[in-house]
């Protein structure tokens, strides 16, 4: 008999992917425990907006079963679009009308996916600290209060920084040249509303020189604001910025958009509340692992990119559910139903980090933002 400390399946995160893989689990009658390390559900807030794909994070919320929960969360004129450049004169618009990427807010959708699992699937505060692969071909996950467990199946759905990765991989995530500092500007249209105006309905590049503006104004009526830069690996790190300083932080901060439109630089300098540094880390496009017994990864674990295909995280809800397909597909052979999960994430994870990576250059290119104008008429002309 298993001990209490045993489980069939672990899955280590309760990010998008994680939960996603639980519900279709669930909708198949097979259990998984979930872990993450948050204390609770609400612990920290969980991001800005996400673009649902069609062929991804959609198709994943059709086999999960929450696709009309997921249209009543959808932000309606979410998917407009303006591309500025330093002066704040738009260089392209577009309303969004016809677009197929609804936008939604990550933490409504986690909410809808953990409301669709049974009381106790996520066990929270529960940080990993350890893995181990057992002679017996289980694997042992300790956590950070020194409890252990086993699982026949263990899978990584706990971002970035892995801790289930190095089971299968010796990759780690490489630093992509850019950083972001995030920022909120809250009840704009009432509070800032030049800021605002800029921004416009949903989302705003405003670039130039390798450096940018990334926006959008959320449901609540908040702009969602990311400074990015063009800096090296320590830029945080070397105390450049003292980010604990928050005024401090603003006026060094705008030491790099000198000369560019008073309402740009407005969004550091009106900013409501602290400024978050992000640096933006990726794993090598071609990211891969040879089959190994009992685990495997997805979302990030598997193939941390850039933001810039909007991919992070409708690959880690399909990794999700096809990797839940796949275990109920072969409920007698674990090791067949990984094979065949595998065998279609490597491919699609490097073909979307390479646009990712691809996307990046373009969007922090000398010439941007006609770079990125020339980008998005390029994907229309495809579309059409």
């Amino acid at each position: 008999m298993p001990t209490p400390h045993h489980h069939s399946i672990a899955v280590i995160g309760a990010g998008l992917g994680g939960l996603t893989l639980a519900r279709v689990l669930h909708l198949n009658g097979i259990g998984a425990a979930v872990f993450d390390l948050d204390d609770s559900p609400n612990a920290r807030t969980q991001g800005g907006m996400l673009d649902m794909h069609e062929d991804s994070g959609q198709a994943a919320l059709r086999a999960a079963g929450l696709y009309e929960e997921f249209r009543a969360i959808v932000h309606v004129g979410g998917e407009a679009m303006r591309i500025l450049g330093k002066d704040a004169t738009v260089r392209m618009e577009d309303d969004g009308e016809a677009g197929e990427r609804p936008e939604v807010t990550r933490g409504a959708l986690r909410d809808i996916l953990l409301g669709s699992l049974p009381a106790g699937t996520v066990r929270w505060g529960a940080k990993v600290s350890g893995t181990r692969t057992l002679d017996d071909g289980r694997h042992e996950v300790t956590l950070a209060d020194g409890e252990t467990f086993t699982a026949d199946l263990l899978i990584g759905a706990d971002g970035a920084w892995s801790k289930v990765r190095s089971l299968v991989s010796d990759a780690t995530p490489l630093y992509s040249g850019i950083s972001f500092v995030e920022a909120h500007l809250l009840d704009a249209d009432t509070r800032h509303p030049e800021s605002a105006a800029v921004v416009g309905g949903g989302m705003l590049f405003a670039l130039a020189e390798e450096k940018g503006f990334l926006g959008h104004r959320d449901p609540d009526g908040s702009l969602h604001i990311y400074i990015a830069l063009r800096t090296p690996a320590h830029w945080i790190t070397s105390g450049a910025i003292d980010f604990a300083d928050t005024e401090a932080a603003k006026e060094s901060l705008l030491e790099y958009f000198d000369g560019w439109d008073e309402r740009l630089r407005s969004l550091i300098a009106d900013a409501d509340g602290a400024l978050v540094p992000r640096p933006i880390h990726a794993l090598p496009v071609d990211h891969r692992w040879d089959r190994t017994p009992g685990v495997t990864l997805l979302g990030d674990a598997a193939h941390l990119m850039s933001p810039f295909a909007g991919e992070g995280a409708n690959l880690a809800m399909l990794d999700g559910a096809e990797l839940a397909t796949a275990i109920a597909s072969h409920p007698d052979d674990i090791e067949k139903a990984l094979t065949a999960y595998e065998e279609a994430l490597f491919p699609r994870a490097e073909e979307a980090a390479t646009g990712s990576a691809a996307n990046l250059d373009i969007c922090f290119s000398p010439h941007a933002p006609q770079s990125l104008v020339d980008q998005m008429a390029a994907y229309r002309a495809e579309a059409d």
